[in-house]
């Protein structure tokens, strides 16, 4: 696991077992909201000043390797 994607925590007692950033109540739908929604991602550091720039990104990567499952075709 890259040191970015370990800013990535999921703790079934926080945020109903959601992936949160770095222990956070910050989620990382909440950040992939508000970068779909148009937002920079300095805005998003800006909306949600806890956050920091490599946090951003692990968000991204986050997503990115959940969606980018091998698809097996028949």
């Amino acid at each position: 696991m890259s040191d970015v994607l370990r800013r990535i925590t999921i703790d079934p007692l926080q945020c109903g077992g959601r992936p949160c950033v770095r222990g956070m109540r910050i989620r990382v739908v909440d950040v992939l909201d508000l970068l779909g929604q148009g937002l920079t991602a300095q805005e998003v550091l800006e909306e949600l000043p806890d956050l920091e720039q490599e946090d951003v990104l692990a968000c991204l990567q986050f997503a990115a390797r959940r969606l980018g499952h091998p698809v097996l075709a028949a």
